[in-house]
Parts: structure tokens; C-alpha cells; sequence
């Protein structure tokens, strides 16, 4: 006997019965476009226009038959699409094809094409299919290599669903869509308010940024102690210092007196360009990162996992803004080889490289650092001077929106990944307040922060709570739970059996009945 799927945790009602869904669908149905002409237009779905979680798809994009008569899946209106390819059917990439109204349509060839016969309502089979429980079962079936899994055509048609009467398939989807209804409107509306926050922490970073986070502050605490022109000033003179230090200890080690004019050899750092940004508040200056973190910006290195050694970040330690310090492993090197790329309290690792373009230059500040662990060569590190420009504001910086358009500006693609390196961190612009003001703006952020943590998590909770709800319907709709039984139905089984014979008797052998109106009135 066919054994369910999903296993619901309850027998099924004595009307019902479970069939593979080979029995009741044509899987992978044959669409007769021989008489097509190669400019007929028709509908194009691929892959990307289709919706995770069944949200639907787009057919409004048009081709003409010459180019995709051949290398493309053909489906019609009602057929039910489900992705058969990693990740695509994790996502639960599926939808029931709707109405179309230049008839015909082709898409990727990484879907199933699933078509309901008369037996089952193409909502009762996509509901019972976008199951995120029957896409766990269908990830366990999958058969190729990495990255190129996919379900088999014929797994996917043994595997069994439970078949109600006829009648009843269309009272249960009726009931079911009714209270899905109003959970999806609920949902629509606590994603809505998180984009909502997104939105508000964006507007909250800028007026950070630009200053007016504290224009009554300003106003109340008069001149500051020391301008942030003043700042740099001071950190461009003791750059230039320190360069100077270095050189003659390079002198004295080598026993030679200092050239004449060797001092006009040190290398000035850059000028950050300022005309195309905006005014800042009296007492703040633009700068770079060139002019702010003189002798610290410094890749990683690259080194062998091994059973035993010295610790060293895994680039999932960048998260949320922060250096999750936990996430490390073991590398190839001894304690003393990676103390030069230790990490300490305030410095901004920043990632090198990333397939995608919206993480790609994304830091995580370093917090306390209890025991020694090192940075790898995925990581840049970024130091700045606690009394000139705070770690934190560097941090807060780096999430702007003029930092993040900067740096996807300058990353470089090559084999599906973005890149950046050390001259495109040095040229990010910064602007920098007094002392005393970035401290208020980095207490004044964190504690709005703070409150729209306690509204995400919120908005999370409910969420999730939202997501078990929709199991729970789902599984009590396929239970046989949601509505009652009506005693007067053809019972799943009888059916079942008729549509055998009718098979059997025209000769169609084990293929199940076609969609249209011999099979609806059989129903």
C-alpha cells in the first residue's frame, strides 16, 4: 500500500485513502505546439519569475516560438510547477499556473510539471506539495551531485497524498483558504512594519551621521573642546611623527647619518573629496580613512585548518556589525606566528570578498577578546585612534549608506565573487564630529537601537507563531480535521477505482486521467 509523504500523526477518515501521485496527476504532460508558427507569442516562465513558497508567478513575459520550442518545459493553465532543483525547491519554489491568456507557456526545464486529473483539485495537490514538511522529505530523496540536486521524477510520482472524496477536497480548500486568508493578512502586515524598521534605521543612521541626532545638544553645549578639524590635525601630525621615528631607527640600524631632506620623502596621505557631499554641522570635518587609520589597516593571513594550533576566525564571525568571537577554528600556525594578527577590543574587521555585492565590505567590531584568536586573509583589519575618532563610529560609518555605495562602487567580480582591497577601504569617507559629540551620538543610537530590537523580536515571535499556525492548518486540513465528513460523498477509494477501470478500458494503461470535461464530470 502507498504510504503518505508526510506523516500527519493521525489515521485518515474512513472516506479517504492514500495514492501515489502518479495515480491521480500526469506528471510531465505533453503539450501539442506542432502547429504553432515560430512568431506565435507565447508565455515565458523562468525560474526567477516564479515566488518562494508558492507565492505565485509572472507570466507576463512573452517569447516567440521559435525560442523556446526547443530546451524549455511546456505547461497550460492549471498545471502545477514545482521546483525540482537545489535550492530553489527548499525555497519552495511552485505555483499553480493561472489563467493565461496567450494559452500556451514555456519555462525552465528545472521544474516538475504536475497536472491534476479528475480525481484531486489542483489546490488540494499544490497546498499538499508547498508543504515545507513534504519539501523536507523531497530534500532526503534527492539524487546528483552538490550543488546540482534534484528530486526525481520518480520519486516525486510514488509518493503518496492523501486523497479525500472528490467533493470534499473542494470544502476543505474552500475552508482552508478562509483562514489562511486572514493569517496571510496579518502577515502582510508584520512584514510591512519590519520594513517599516528597516526604513526607520536607515533614516536613524543618516541623521547620526549628518549631525542631527544632536542639533539640540549642540545648541546647549556651546564650543566644543577641540573642533574635529582640530582632531585631525592632531592625527595627521602624529602620523607624520611616527613615520619620522620609524625612518631614523632605520638610519641608526644601518649606521648612516639621515640625508639631506629625507624628511620631504614622507608619503602625505590622501585628501578625501568633498565636493559632491553634504554640509556638516559647525565643529565636524570630512576625512578618510587614509587620514584616520595611519599604521594599522592590514590584511590577514591564509592558513591551514588543523586539528591543533593557534585560533583564527571563520569569516561567519562578521554578523550583525559585530565580531562573534566564538566562530573560529583551529589553524596551521603556532600561538607566537599568529599573535602579529591578533585581534583587540576595537578593531574593524572588514570582509575582503563575497558572492554577494551587499556583503562584500560589511565589518564587525571587535568586543572584549578574553583569549587570543587572529584574523584571516578573507578579513582587512581597521584601527583607528581612540582619541581622535571612536571604533564605534568608524563601525557606524561603515553601515551609511555613502560608505556602502562607495565600496560596491569599487568591488571587483571574478569567478561569481566581489572583491575589495586595502585602496578602496583607505579612500571611504568619513565624517568626524568632536569628541565629546560622537560619544552622545553613539549613546543616543544605541538606545533607539535598543528599542528597535525589542520591536523586531517582537515582530519575529509573532511571525513564527504566524509560520506554526499555517502548519497547523495545513496539517489539520490533510488530516481530515477542518471540516466534516458528508456521508453522501464518493468515497476516495471507489473513485479511485473507477477512474482505474476508465483507464483500463481505453487503453491508457497506468496514466492518469487528463484534465477537462470528461474527467470534471466524473468527479
Amino acid at each position: 500500500m502507498t504510504e503518505l509523504a508526510v506523516d500527519f500523526g493521525s489515521e485518515l477518515p474512513a472516506s479517504w485513502t492514500v495514492a501515489a501521485i502518479k495515480e491521480v496527476v500526469e506528471i510531465s504532460p505533453k503539450l501539442d505546439v506542432s502547429k504553432l508558427n515560430d512568431d506565435h507569442l507565447v508565455h515565458f516562465v523562468p525560474m526567477a519569475a516564479v515566488a518562494e513558497d508558492f507565492g505565485g508567478l509572472d507570466s507576463s513575459l512573452l517569447r516567440p516560438m521559435r525560442e523556446v520550442r526547443k530546451g524549455y518545459t511546456a505547461f497550460s493553465e492549471g498545471d502545477v510547477l514545482f521546483a525540482k532543483i537545489t535550492p530553489c525547491m527548499e525555497n519552495g519554489k511552485g505555483a499553480i499556473v493561472p489563467k493565461l491568456p496567450h494559452i500556451h507557456a514555456f519555462g525552465s526545464t528545472e521544474f516538475h510539471v504536475l497536472r491534476p486529473g479528475g480525481a484531486i483539485a489542483d489546490k488540494w495537490l499544490a497546498y499538499y506539495i508547498s508543504q515545507p514538511d513534504f519539501r523536507r522529505v523531497a530534500r532526503q530523496n534527492m539524487t546528483g551531485t552538490a550543488g546540482q540536486l534534484r528530486v526525481p521524477a520518480t520519486w516525486l510520482s510514488s509518493a503518496g497524498l492523501p486523497l479525500p472524496p472528490r467533493a470534499e477536497q473542494t470544502r476543505i480548500v474552500e475552508k482552508l483558504e478562509e483562514l489562511l486568508s486572514g493569517l496571510d493578512a496579518g502577515v502582510a502586515e508584520l512584514k510591512a512594519a519590519q520594513r517599516k524598521l528597516a526604513q526607520y534605521r536607515q533614516s536613524l543612521l543618516k541623521a547620526a551621521m549628518e549631525g542631527a541626532l544632536t542639533v539640540d545638544w549642540r545648541a546647549t553645549h556651546g564650543k566644543p573642546q577641540e573642533t574635529g578639524a582640530e582632531l585631525l590635525r592632531r592625527i595627521l601630525s602624529g602620523r607624520r611623527a611616527r613615520w619620522e621615528q620609524k625612518q631614523l631607527a632605520k638610519f641608526a640600524e644601518q649606521g648612516k647619518t639621515p640625508a639631506k631632506g629625507w624628511q620631504a620623502k614622507y608619503p602625505e596621505p590622501t585628501t578625501p573629496k568633498v565636493d559632491d557631499l553634504s554640509t556638516l554641522p559647525d565643529g565636524w570635518t570630512w576625512a578618510n580613512v587614509d587620514q584616520l587609520s595611519p599604521d594599522d589597516l592590514a590584511n590577514g593571513r591564509s592558513v591551514p585548518t588543523a586539528e591543533v594550533g593557534a585560533k583564527v576566525l571563520r569569516l561567519t564571525a562578521v554578523r550583525g556589525g559585530k565580531i562573534d568571537l566564538s566562530e573560529w577554528k583551529y589553524g596551521a600556525w603556532s600561538e607566537e606566528e599568529a599573535k602579529p594578527f591578533a585581534v583587540t577590543e576595537g578593531d574593524l574587521l572588514v570582509v575582503r570578498g563575497n558572492g554577494s555585492l551587499a556583503l562584500v565590505g560589511r565589518a564587525g567590531l571587535v568586543g572584549k577578546v578574553p583569549d587570543q584568536v587572529a584574523y584571516p586573509d578573507t578579513l582587512i583589519r581597521l584601527r583607528t585612534i581612540e582619541t581622535v575618532v571612536r571604533s564605534a563610529w568608524m563601525s557606524l560609518n561603515w553601515n551609511s549608506e555613502l560608505s556602502r555605495n562607495h565600496l560596491e562602487k569599487r568591488a571587483r567580480t571574478s569567478a561569481g565573487i566581489y572583491k575589495i582591497s586595502q585602496p578602496d577601504i583607505v579612500s571611504v569617507r568619513v565624517p568626524v564630529p568632536p569628541l565629546a559629540e560622537q560619544d552622545r551620538i553613539l549613546a543616543e543610537f544605541d538606545t533607539h537601537m535598543k528599542q528597535i530590537g525589542s520591536v523586531e523580536a517582537a515582530l519575529d515571535a509573532a511571525l513564527k507563531q504566524a509560520t506554526a499556525q499555517r502548519k497547523n492548518l495545513l496539517k489539520a486540513a490533510f488530516a481530515g480535521h477542518l471540516v466534516p465528513q458528508d456521508p453522501s460523498d464518493e468515497p476516495a477509494n471507489e473513485l479511485l477505482a473507477r477512474l482505474r477501470a476508465t483507464r483500463e478500458a481505453d487503453g491508457s494503461g497506468g496514466k492518469t486521467i487528463k484534465r477537462g470535461r470528461k474527467a470534471k464530470e466524473t468527479a
